[in-house]
C-alpha cells in the first residue's frame, strides 16, 4: 500500500493516534461520528465539522452531550438541541465570558448563567475521590478534521481543531515536506490566509495555533496576520534547534503522542496556559497575552517535579538554560506546582497528601521576575493567597507562620530575612529556587541561606560569594530539609561540580552534568538571542599598577594585580562604557542593515 504523503495523510495519522479512527467525516457511517473508541488510550473522540457553530465558536453536539452526562438539570434548562432564544441566550453569555476571561479561565472556573453555575470542565481528580474521577472521565476531548470556521467565507477550512467539551482550544495547519511544503509554509498560511478578525482566532479563544510538518512544530498564541509570532515547540537536536531522529515514526509525533494526551493537555491547561494581563507603568495601558509553554519549559518543570516527588527534599538541581529560554515563566510554573507536590508511597490518604515541601523560597534580583511570578501565581485562585513578597527583616518568618507557601524576595533583602529564621525552621522542608546561581547574587543568597538553615561554614577574606556557596556545598553541610533548584545560563566548572549530577566516565574520571539543558546554541538557532561572536568587536582594558615604595617586602604583585583587575572590570563606569560600545556596534553592523533589508526576528 503506497504511503500517503499528503496533508490529509498526516491528518489521518494524528487522528488515528488520538482516537483510534481517521475521523474522516466523509467516510463516517451515520450515527458513529461522536462515539468512536480511543484505541490508543489517549481518550480522544472524533468531532463532526457539521456540529460546529461558526457564530459562537462551539461544537454544539459535544457541549450538549457533556452537559447531559454531568449536569442533566442544566442541560434540560438550556435546551441546546433547539435553535431558539434559550440556546442563543446561553451561547451569548458563554461567548461574552470567553471574550472577557479567555477559554482557559472559563474551563477552570465555570460560568454563571441565571440561577445556574455551569461547569464546563472537570479537572484532574485527587487521589481516592471516585466522584471526581468519574466527572473527569466524562470530559469530551474531540478532534475535528477540515473545520470550516469562517462566518464570511464558507469554503475556508483548518486541517484540524481540538475541542474540550465543545470549546475550541487549538488549531492546526499541517504540511508534508515530501510535497515540497514545510512548517514555514504552514506559518505563512496562518499569517496570510487566516483572518485574525474571525471569532475563532481572537486572543484567548484558542490556547495555541500549531504549524506542523514531519520535522518541526511551531506555535502562535495570538494570530495577528503578518505580525503573528510563531515560536518553536521542538525538543532540540544535538544541543541545537529541531528534533532528533525518531526510530519509531515521525520526528514530531511527540506532540500528539505525549503532549496532547488527555492527562497532559489537562495538566497544561491547569498549570501552564493562561491569559496574563500587564499594565504599562508609564501609560497605564493594559495589554493581554496568551501564554503557552515552549517545549523545554514544559519538559524541565515536569522532570523536576517528578524527581522531587520521587526523592523528596534534600536534593540539588542545576538547570542550565540559556538567555532567551524564558526562565521567568519556568521558575514561576515550578514554584506554584512545588507547593502542591505530595509525597507518595504511603498507606493512608492523609499521609499521601502530606506535601514534599512546606515552603518555596524564590530568590532573584530581577524585579521583572518578581512581577512575573506574582502575576503568574495570581492566575490560580486556589493558591493565589499563599504568595508573600518579603521586603523586610522578619517577613519570611511571618509568612511561614501565617501559611504563605511561596515567598519571593530580592537578593538584597533576603540575607536579612534569613537571619530571622530560628532553629525551629530546621524541622520544615524547603524548596529554594535561585535565579542565576553562578552570579554574585546567587552565591551571596545561598551563603546566607546556609547560615540560617544549615550549619555555618568558615569564610575566607578573598572568597567571592560563589566561592563561599561552593565550599559550603562541597563540605556536604546541607541538611536534608532543603532542595536547591539553581537556574543559570553559564555555570562555572565548580558550580557544575556542586549542583550538577556526577557521571562516571570510562577512564575513571567524573563528569558533572546539569539536570536539564537549553543551550545557547539552540537559543541562537531558534532566533531567541543574537550570536554575538558573529559580529564581535573586542574592547580592551588598560590599567597600570605603580609600586611607589621600591623595597616594600609585603608587596605581592600577583595578588595586587588580581585585586586591581577585579576592581576595574567590575567598576560601573567600565561596564557602562563597554556596553555602550557593543550596543553601538550591534546597531551599526547588525540591526540597521537587517531592518533596511526588511528582515525581522524575535530578538528585536
Amino acid at each position: 500500500m503506497p504511503t500517503d504523503t499528503t496533508e490529509r495523510g498526516l491528518e489521518a495519522l494524528i487522528c488515528t493516534t488520538l482516537t483510534g479512527s481517521s475521523c474522516d467525516p466523509d467516510a463516517a457511517p451515520a450515527g458513529e461520528t461522536y462515539e468512536r473508541p480511543a484505541a490508543y488510550g489517549t481518550g480522544w473522540i472524533c468531532g463532526d465539522p457539521a456540529a460546529y457553530d461558526r457564530e459562537y465558536c462551539v461544537d454544539l453536539a459535544q457541549l450538549a452531550m457533556f452537559l447531559r452526562a454531568t449536569q442533566p438539570d442544566v442541560a434540560e434548562t438550556l435546551d441546546l438541541a433547539a435553535d431558539g432564544p434559550t440556546r442563543h441566550k446561553f451561547l451569548t453569555r458563554l461567548q461574552g465570558e470567553i471574550n472577557k476571561r479567555g477559554t482557559v479561565d472559563v474551563l477552570r472556573n465555570s460560568v454563571k448563567h441565571g440561577a445556574h453555575s455551569i461547569d464546563l470542565f472537570f479537572g484532574t481528580p485527587s487521589a481516592g475521590n471516585e466522584r471526581a474521577k468519574a466527572l473527569y472521565s466524562a470530559n469530551r476531548f474531540s478532534v475535528t478534521r477540515q473545520l470550516r470556521y469562517s462566518r464570511e467565507r464558507a469554503g475556508l477550512a483548518l486541517d484540524l481543531a481540538l475541542f474540550i467539551n465543545g470549546l475550541p482550544v487549538a488549531t492546526f495547519e499541517l504540511k508534508n515536506s515530501l510535497t515540497k511544503q514545510t512548517v514555514d509554509d504552514a506559518v505563512q498560511q496562518y499569517r496570510r490566509d487566516r483572518d485574525p478578525r474571525e471569532k475563532l482566532f481572537e486572543l484567548g479563544r484558542c490556547v495555541a495555533h500549531f504549524a506542523v510538518d514531519e520535522h518541526e512544530v511551531k506555535f502562535c498564541t495570538h494570530l495577528q496576520g503578518k505580525a503573528s509570532q510563531f515560536l518553536p515547540f521542538n525538543r532540540g537536536d544535538k544541543d541545537g534547534a529541531g528534533n532528533p531522529t525518531n526510530p519509531d515514526g515521525l520526528k514530531t509525533d511527540y506532540l500528539w503522542r505525549r503532549v496532547l494526551t488527555r492527562d497532559s493537555l489537562t495538566n497544561i491547561l491547569e498549570n501552564y496556559a493562561q491569559v496574563l494581563s500587564t499594565k504599562d507603568e508609564n501609560t497605564s495601558r493594559k495589554t493581554k497575552k496568551q501564554i503557552w509553554p515552549r517545549y523545554h519549559q514544559l519538559d524541565v518543570v515536569r522532570k523536576l517535579l517528578a524527581d522531587a516527588h520521587r526523592h523528596g527534599a534534600g536534593q540539588r538541581y542545576l538547570i542550565q538554560h540559556s538567555a532567551g529560554s524564558g526562565k521567568s515563566n519556568s521558575i514561576a510554573w515550578l514554584a506554584h506546582q512545588l507547593i502542591g507536590l505530595a509525597k507518595d508511597g504511603k498507606p493512608s490518604a492523609e499521609l499521601r497528601s502530606k506535601p514534599v515541601f512546606d515552603s518555596v523560597i524564590v530568590v532573584t534580583d530581577r524585579r521583572i521576575l518578581d512581577r512575573q511570578i506574582r502575576d503568574t501565581i495570581r492566575q490560580f485562585a486556589q493558591v493565589g493567597a499563599t504568595v508573600g513578597h518579603a521586603e523586610r527583616s522578619g517577613d519570611l518568618r511571618q509568612f511561614i507562620e501565617s501559611g504563605k507557601k511561596i515567598v519571593i524576595s530580592t537578593v538584597q533583602k533576603f540575607p536579612f530575612i534569613l537571619d530571622e529564621i530560628g532553629d525551629e525552621q530546621r524541622r520544615r522542608q524547603f524548596a529554594i529556587i535561585i535565579d542565576e546561581a553562578h552570579s554574585g547574587q546567587g552565591g551571596k543568597t545561598t551563603t546566607a541561606m546556609s547560615k540560617a538553615l544549615l550549619e555555618a561554614g568558615d569564610e575566607g577574606d578573598d572568597d567571592t560569594f560563589e566561592d563561599k556557596i561552593n565550599r559550603l556545598m562541597e563540605e556536604r553541610r546541607l541538611l536534608p530539609n532543603a532542595s536547591y533548584f539553581a537556574f543559570t545560563a553559564t555555570p562555572k566548572n565548580k558550580t557544575l561540580e556542586i549542583f550538577g549530577a556526577a557521571v562516571p566516565e570510562a577512564d575513571g574520571a567524573v563528569k558533572h552534568l546539569p539536570f536539564h539543558s537549553y543551550t545557547m546554541k539552540q537559543a541562537i538557532e531558534e532566533g531567541f538571542i543574537l550570536d554575538v561572536l558573529a559580529s564581535y568587536t573586542p574592547v580592551q582594558s588598560y590599567y597600570h599598577l605603580a609600586k611607589t615604595v621600591v623595597d616594600d617586602p609585603k608587596f605581592d604583585a600577583n595578588k595586587a594585580q588580581k585585586k586591581l583587575r577585579r576592581y576595574v572590570e567590575s567598576h560601573d563606569y567600565a561596564i557602562r562604557l563597554k556596553a555602550e560600545i557593543m550596543v553601538d556596534h550591534f546597531h551599526e553592523q547588525v540591526l540597521t542593515p537587517a531592518r533596511s533589508a526588511g528582515r525581522r526576528g524575535p530578538w528585536w
